[in-house]
């Protein structure tokens, strides 16, 4: 029992409040998030289309992401994470509703992008909030508990979807827009604005330099992006295409439910045991494993015919994403240079908004053209290459976030009067100061120090 206690304090001791109020907003806009998981079986079955059209609408969903997090991106360093977080959450629980109402192509096309937009939107912002609140310590634990988060919500979002569509399909985007204006109260009403501003010696504000421009020219992280965009590639076909070759197969929405939820359970059992399996692993082996076991996964499913199969295939691939995941994650906060968090988690968010818009259009056009294996073998190929990729690029990676973190102490200890001040909040304040990230041994690993100052 002591060695259970242990352990969960150890996983959830020490973290921020604000975390903690972040996390609950997490769970709680997953556990609606029926519309996206369900969205190709609704175009297609529900709406009559094609699956190049059904393609076509999800793909614009992702352009509109990818608009939306450069934009959320930029919004975060100079307008503010919250009032950011605020305005995409509130829109995409209009454009929630307006897509669910639509009845023509156009509109349905138009919902979505709109839709897109605002829902990535949030996605740099929040990154980059759970960066400034969380020490670099904490970071892995941290961003392990969101994602443990997502996934629960998801799981249990991905069954009673199933189950709401039988009944009825708006009901799936009035309940996915009602939690996410949920989520929007939370933050409203206990989330302060974390983003700092660098003040010159008369107290007003220091002249930001840099822009997204600096994030692109980063040649390191941008390769870094580049990779991630492969592997979305493979991820974003189980919300694209295999519904799609699911129903082809015989089985119901609620039994792609079922089997989708396969991914959210395992994570929920399983993800929080992971900071302490790769904790001082070299992270570019990880990455490498995680898009080898990703793409076996996915090409396994160009075999399977029965609903225990496709059970199989989730179990294998919703392993290497447990691996991705939290290495991703730490990974990026170490990448992005703290004036210019918003857009270096703009620029990676992009890579999924990217994936979220070809996955379902190269998705639908492989399989119409050369067939469903053709499509979940070319998954495990890719899975391959970025594996590959990744041992290769790793070393400069590390080389690169080591440098950061030495410039950044230098930079401190050249200006100690140099003060920040965190950007005025318009909402309640949480009356906790702001973490102030540690520097890491050389090797990468992390300390495990308690901070007396922010306990659960």
């Amino acid at each position: 029992m002591r060695t259970v206690r242990n352990w969960f304090q150890d996983t959830t001791g020490g973290l921020p409040r604000t975390f903690w109020y972040l996390w609950a907003g997490t769970l709680i806009n997953r556990l609606g998030s029926f519309v996206i998981v369900f969205l190709a079986i609704y175009l297609t079955i529900e709406r009559g289309f094609s699956e190049f059209q059904a393609g076509l609408v999800l793909g614009l969903w992702g352009a509109g992401g990818a608009v939306g997090t450069l934009a959320g991106g930029i919004l975060a360093d100079r307008w503010g994470r919250r009032p950011t977080l605020l305005t995409a959450h509130l829109g995409a629980a209009a454009m929630m509703l307006a897509l669910g109402l639509a009845r023509d192509l156009w509109l349905v096309a138009l919902g979505a992008l709109l839709l897109g937009m605002f829902a990535e939107a949030a996605r740099p912002a929040f990154g980059a909030m759970m960066v400034d609140v969380v020490p670099e310590r904490d970071r892995l634990r941290a961003f392990t508990l969101n994602y443990w988060a997502i996934n629960l919500g998801f799981a249990c979002a991905a069954i009673l979807a199933g189950l709401a569509a039988e009944a009825s399909y708006l009901l799936l985007f009035v309940v996915d827009a009602a939690t996410t204006v949920t989520t929007a109260m939370v933050i409203f009403l206990k989330v302060a604005e974390t983003r700092q501003v660098r003040v010159d010696r008369a107290g007003l504000p220091a002249p930001h330099r840099g822009g997204l421009g600096s994030a692109l020219r980063d040649r390191v992280f941008v390769g870094f992006v580049l990779l991630n965009i492969l592997v979305a590639l493979v991820f974003m076909q189980h919300i694209s295409m295999l519904p799609v070759a699911m129903g082809q197969d015989g089985l119901s929405p609620s039994t792609y439910g079922s089997v989708i939820a396969v991914n959210g359970v395992l994570i929920v059992a399983g993800q929080l045991f992971v900071p302490r399996l790769i904790r001082g692993r070299n992270r570019s082996r990880v990455l490498a494993l995680a898009a080898l076991v990703t793409g076996v996964g996915f090409g396994l499913t160009a075999f399977a015919d029965a609903a225990w199969f496709y059970v199989l295939t989730v179990l294998i691939w919703t392993l290497g994403e447990m691996l991705n995941s939290p290495s991703n994650s730490t990974l990026i906060a170490e990448l992005s240079p703290a004036a210019l968090r918003g857009r270096y988690q703009g620029l990676f968010s992009l890579s999924w908004s990217v994936a979220a818009f070809v996955a379902p259009v190269a998705g639908g056009f492989v399989r119409e053209r050369f067939g469903n294996s053709a499509l979940w073998l070319g998954c495990a190929a890719l899975g391959g290459v970025v594996a590959v990729a990744h041992l290769l690029s790793g070393p400069a990676r590390e080389r690169r976030a080591g440098a950061l973190r030495g410039a950044e102490l230098e930079a401190a200890a050249r200006e100690p009067g140099m003060p920040t001040r965190a950007a005025e909040p318009t909402g309640v304040r949480t009356g906790e100061p702001i973490a102030e990230p540690t520097a890491a041994p050389a090797d990468g690993r992390r300390t495990r120090r308690r901070s007396p100052s922010a306990r659960v």
